[in-house]
C-alpha cells in the first residue's frame, strides 16, 4: 500500500493485486505504528486502500497472482483468469509462518499467542510468559523478551537448541529452559492459561510467544531468475532493486525477513522513490 501510494502520487499508473490474506489477519491490534498504535491491522489496510483508491492513477484487484513471466518490454502477470502486462513490478508478498505442531495454538494466535515480541510483549509486562520454538535462536529471543518479563520459561519441545552456556546465561536472569516434549497449549475464553506437556503436566502461563519458521511467498515469481540469499529472501540493493531489471521488492520478502508494519511501510515508500527515478532514465 505504501509503495503504491507513493507511485500514484508520482503519477504512475499502478495496479495493486492483493490476495487479502495478510499474515497478521488474526491479530486484534497492531503496535508501534506512529499515530495508529493499537489499530486493527485490517482497519489499517482498509484505510490504506481507501487513501490509495482516491487517486485516478490507482487500480486495485482482490486476486492471487499465479505466475509472472518476462515478455518484450516488461512482464506478464497472471491472476485468476486475467493477465496484465507491465514494465515494472514491486514484490511485497511477505511471509508465511510455520508454528510448532500444537493443536490449539492457532486458536489463540493474535489474542494471547503472538510471534512478534516488539509488537505485543508490552501488554504482558511482568506476567508469566512462555516462549515456544524449535529453532537454534531461542536464547537470543528469550533475552529480548526478558525486557518485559523475567517470569519466562523457554519451551524447546525437545527440538529447539539452547546451549548449556546460553541456559546458564538465561538462568542468571531467572529464565528457565524446559526441554520436555509439548502436547498443546491450554486455555479458555479468556485466553491461554498454560502450556501442556506430553507427560501430563500443565505449566501455568498467561501468554505464549512462539518462534515460527518463516518462508517467503515467492513461488509465483520462480520463472524470473531472481537472486535469493541463503535463507530464501530476495537480494535487493538500497533502493529495493532485485537482480532482474524492472523487478523491485519491499518488506518481508527481502532480507532480513520479518519486520514491523512501520518498517514495511517505510520500505515501500523507499522502493517507490527508486522505481520512479529509474523510470525517468
Amino acid at each position: 500500500m505504501s509503495a503504491a501510494l507513493n507511485l500514484v502520487r508520482a503519477r504512475r499508473s499502478t495496479l495493486v493485486l492483493d490476495s487479502n490474506r495478510p499474515r497478521n489477519a488474526a491479530t486484534f491490534a497492531s503496535h508501534g505504528y506512529v499515530s495508529r498504535d493499537g489499530i486493527s491491522p485490517l482497519e489499517l489496510r482498509r484505510l490504506g486502500r481507501e487513501e490509495l483508491e482516491a487517486y485516478p492513477e490507482a487500480s486495485f484487484a482482490k486476486a492471487v497472482v499465479s505466475n509472472v513471466t518476462r515478455i518484450d518490454g516488461g512482464f506478464a502477470v497472471a491472476y485468476g483468469a486475467s493477465v496484465v502486462t507491465t514494465s515494472t513490478i514491486v514484490i511485497s508478498t511477505g511471509l508465511t509462518e510455520k508454528f510448532p505442531a500444537l493443536p490449539s495454538l492457532r486458536q489463540f494466535y493474535g489474542t494471547s499467542a503472538h510471534s512478534c515480541v516488539e509488537c505485543d510483549a508490552y501488554e504482558y509486562a511482568d506476567q508469566p510468559i512462555a516462549l515456544i520454538g524449535e529453532t537454534d535462536d531461542l536464547a537470543a529471543r528469550a533475552l529480548v523478551l526478558s525486557q518485559w518479563s523475567r517470569d519466562l520459561i523457554v519451551f524447546t519441545n525437545g527440538v529447539g537448541v539452547v546451549t548449556p552456556e546460553d541456559e546458564a546465561m538465561l538462568g542468571e536472569r531467572g529464565i528457565r529452559v524446559e526441554r520436555r516434549e509439548l502436547a498443546d497449549v491450554a486455555g479458555d475464553r479468556s485466553g491461554i492459561t498454560g502450556v501442556a506437556l506430553a507427560d501430563g503436566e500443565t505449566v501455568p502461563r498467561a501468554a505464549v510467544f512462539v518462534r515460527p519458521v518463516y518462508a517467503p511467498n515467492l513461488a509465483y515469481v520462480s520463472e524470473l531468475g531472481l537472486e535469493f540469499d541463503a535463507d530464501g529472501y530476495l537480494v535487493v540493493d538500497g533502493g529495493g532493486r532485485t537482480s532482474v531489471p524492472g523487478v523491485y521488492a519491499a518488506g518481508d520478502s527481502t532480507a532480513p525477513g520479518p519486520q514491523q508494519l512501520i518498517v514495511a511501510a517505510g520500505a515501500g515508500a523507499k522502493v517507490a522513490a527508486a522505481l520512479n527515478r529509474d523510470m525517468l532514465i
